[in-house]
């Protein structure tokens, strides 16, 4: 077992008994193929628990400050993540990001870029967007649903692939890539979202 899987068992098991966490979905990801997981991003949590209840691994974009801790430096390449410059352009990550997709693996990205601090949904950057017209990888959907509070209910859900061929046809722009993306993650939150208040009422 490699320490990808140790850490998602721990993390499993740590989400698990902390939080009454549902997944949903989960038949959606593709068994194989590059994908593309976008997510909304409410917690430093929602990392481990994308990947948590699910067999793929996931890559993960981290802010480059992250890799220039001492530990942390050579943990998190183990873990599946690799650095990016917040706040500007970073070509070369955008480059092992299409990489990544394009060898057949999965890339977990939060297009709001940071953790939403109302736990409303954002608008997305344009990263996501590039990155489902640049390559041929399915585009999946994802929401996390709840408070992140002990004991209480946390869904994870993940949509169904969409489909970019048309929008890819029409020369679309990645900022209109990411809106679409956006706005099938906020359909999910929306309609989940009023089944987790009712079982706190």
């Amino acid at each position: 077992m490699g320490l990808y899987q140790i850490g998602q068992r721990i993390c499993r098991m740590y989400l698990s008994s902390k939080y009454k966490v549902e997944v949903i979905g989960a038949e959606n990801l593709p068994a194989d193929g590059g994908v593309l997981l976008c997510c909304n991003h409410i917690s430093n949590l929602d990392p481990p628990l994308l990947g948590a209840y699910i067999s793929r691994p996931i890559r993960y974009m981290a802010k480059q400050e992250l890799f220039e801790k001492p530990i942390l430096k050579s943990l998190l390449p183990k873990l599946g993540a690799f650095p990016v410059r917040r706040g500007m352009s970073d070509k070369q990550a955008l480059r092992k990001g299409m990489d990544f997709l394009k060898q057949g693996e999965m890339l977990g990205l939060f297009p709001e870029g940071t953790r939403s601090k109302d736990g409303k949904l954002g608008k997305g950057l344009a990263g996501a967007g590039f990155f489902a017209l640049r390559t041929n990888a399915a585009v999946v959907p994802c929401a996390i649903v709840g408070p992140y509070k002990k004991g209480q209910p946390l869904k994870l859900i993940y949509g169904k692939p969409m489909d970019f061929e048309q929008i890819r046809l029409e020369k679309r722009s990645a900022d209109d890539a990411t809106a679409i993306i956006m706005d099938e993650i906020g359909q999910l939150i929306e309609l989940h979202s009023k089944e987790v208040k009712s079982t706190l009422t």
